[in-house]
């Protein structure tokens, strides 16, 4: 497997804007070897983390790689601010797939301790400066890239195209995760309701495996660091022209329009 070509194409597709029609490569068998083309196409990628999403693995195909959530980058420019009831326009690739995330965002008041491979949610809630509510923007050139599979999720970037950064929640440690509770909407429609209790285990318990998992990898999380922690009503998918509105009950609602993605300055050929 050839890492650092496969790193190019997606990497490449994603600046330019351009649908891609499979994965380049053989699909990797393994979660190491698809983090291993994830790294290679975040050192290809001309922007820096400012933080990561979580998502879930199926868990039939869990029992098998060996893992029940991956993490994806979130990288500075992609990241808007969404007050509630503004509007914000959100890039998706034409041809191929776009959805929104209701989700719950931690952003960190200090970084990981070096070395530690292992958090509890106990440990993981010491490191947190606020809980936002937020959407992800899930996104790749890869239409099918959900039926193509975690390891094909994670090689892409972790299916992420950017983060709407909500307002935060006040005093969020002393509420009930019962009582966080969200709903989704395209084009006025109801597509899913859900809240905190939606993620196995709550945020923190996501948010716990991203510090683990991203240590792992020699990537340790830093102060201010943001953490998405995984979908709560579902994955919306979303096309170019269509609203979707979160409704976080007593909290807020934020709202997002999808635009075509346009291609980057100077964006590289990798030939």
């Amino acid at each position: 497997m050839n890492i650092r070509a496969i790193s190019e194409q997606l990497v490449g597709a994603r600046l330019r804007a351009e649908a891609m029609a499979t994965f380049p490569a053989q699909i990797p068998g393994t979660l190491a070897e698809a983090y291993d083309i994830q790294d290679s196409a975040i050192a290809l990628w001309p922007d820096r983390i400012a933080g990561w999403k979580v998502g879930r693995i199926d868990p039939a195909i869990a029992l098998r790689l060996g893992e029940d959530r991956l993490v994806g980058p979130v990288f500075a420019q992609d990241i808007r601010a969404a007050a509630s009831g503004g509007l914000v326009d959100f890039p998706v690739f034409e041809g191929g797939f776009a959805a929104v995330e209701a989700e719950f965002v931690f952003r960190l008041a200090s970084g990981a301790q070096a070395g530690k491979v292992a958090w509890t949610t106990e440990e993981a809630a010491q490191l947190v400066a606020a809980l936002h509510v937020g959407i992800e923007t899930a996104g790749s050139p890869l239409a099918l890239i959900n039926e193509l599979g975690p390891t094909v999720v994670v090689s892409d970037f972790g299916n992420n195209a950017g983060l709407l950064l909500g307002p935060e929640i006040a005093g969020w440690r002393d509420q009930a995760l019962a009582s966080l509770t969200c709903e989704t909407f395209i084009d006025g429609r109801s597509v899913g309701r859900g809240g905190a209790l939606s993620l196995a285990g709550g945020p923190l318990a996501a948010l716990a495996f991203a510090l683990g998992r991203c240590a792992q990898r020699g990537r340790p999380l830093a102060a201010g660091d943001l953490v998405s922690t995984g979908a709560t009503t579902g994955i919306h998918a979303i096309r170019q022209g269509e609203r979707a509105q979160v409704r976080f009950d007593g909290i807020a609602e934020l709202w997002c329009h999808a635009v075509p993605a346009a291609a980057r300055p100077g964006a590289p050929s990798f030939s």
